[in-house]
């Protein structure tokens, strides 16, 4: 699959990357990591990572503006399905590669290297770069770890996976890039940050079985003055609350007039419930855009249903051990 590709990045003398809506630090240092890999092999290719930017994560890198493409090479990395590729059109492409870990739901590109397994996007980045002739450096080689770090939570995550933590090394060796000064940038935060996670933590209300949530209405928002991805992104920041299983950030977003609801679990499997809902994502960490806080509800209710099951099968599954 690597080789494919390789020959397919030769063959093009403009390649445009791009990822899903609703930017993350993985999807964003996926797309800017494979750029800088593919202009530092071919530099006489006009190379362009694409699609809304973030101010909270400028310090990945800068994005490029999509202007006159003609006979193009597509790469979408970190993006399961068409409809979420953060870029107006497919217009002007010959072909079509696609770098994800999600789970499949549909194929729209000519290649599709899935790995669900993999803990990351960049994680397969990293994978592709050392098994082909792409070129590498240290600042390729820290953008790719910042994007792992931030999707493994900091290897928290049973993606992480023995290849992970070789790849890792083999980068750390071979690139030597400081882990103070990467996690330092991720992960320092603004002080009106800090207090809008202590609204959440206040305010975190939770149901009959153990899903826990926190609406973040635009009066909210502002009174805190964070933009609304910083608000679902902190979703990462209660995964060891011991009364819940399951919870979920749910966030106005005025400016799209849609419901961001993010969601994270210790246990039951949510993905397929958040699909439900025009949604989806890994089976322990999903995400759904809604129409209006009365449907995120709803949400939540077949989250707390969805817990109920997982937590009756647990007490089933310790007296068939005798536990």
């Amino acid at each position: 699959m690597y080789k494919l590709i390789y020959k397919e990045i030769k063959k093009f003398d403009t390649i445009v990357i791009a990822r899903h809506v609703g930017v993350d630090p993985d999807a964003m240092a996926s797309q800017i990591a494979l750029r800088d890999s593919i202009q530092l092999s071919f530099p006489e290719k006009r190379v362009l990572a694409v699609g809304t930017g973030s101010a909270k994560f400028k310090y990945i890198g800068n994005l490029d503006k999509l202007e006159n493409i003609q006979n193009a090479l597509l790469i979408v990395t970190d993006t399961p399905d068409k409809r979420r590729v953060d870029i107006a059109s497919f217009d002007g492409f010959s072909s079509m590669i696609k770098i994800d870990h999600h789970p499949f739901i549909e194929k729209f590109c000519d290649i599709e290297c899935i790995q669900d397994t993999a803990s990351s996007a960049c994680e397969i980045i990293m994978d592709l770069i050392k098994n082909t002739k792409l070129d590498c450096n240290e600042k390729i080689a820290r953008t790719l770890f910042m994007g792992l770090v931030a999707d493994s939570n900091r290897f928290l995550f049973d993606s992480c996976s023995p290849r992970t933590f070789s790849l890792v090394s083999y980068y750390l060796e071979n690139y030597s890039f400081k882990l103070s000064g990467i996690y330092n940038t991720i992960y320092k935060r603004p002080l009106k940050e800090v207090r809008l996670e202590g609204y959440i933590s206040t305010h975190m209300e939770v149901t009959e079985h153990g899903v826990g949530y926190i609406k973040i209405t635009d009066d909210i928002i502002n009174q805190y003055k964070v933009d609304s991805a910083s608000a679902g992104n902190m979703v990462n920041n209660f995964n060891f609350i011991e009364e819940i299983l399951v919870w979920a950030t749910i966030t106005e977003d005025i400016k799209n007039e849609i419901i961001r609801v993010s969601i994270r679990s210790r246990g039951p499997v949510i993905n397929d419930v958040a699909e439900k809902f025009h949604g989806g994502g890994h089976a322990l960490a999903s995400g759904a855009k809604v129409e209006s806080f009365e449907v995120a509800m709803e949400l939540m209710k077949a989250l707390d249903g969805r817990v109920k099951e997982y937590l009756k099968d647990s007490i089933k599954e310790e007296d068939e051990n005798g536990d």
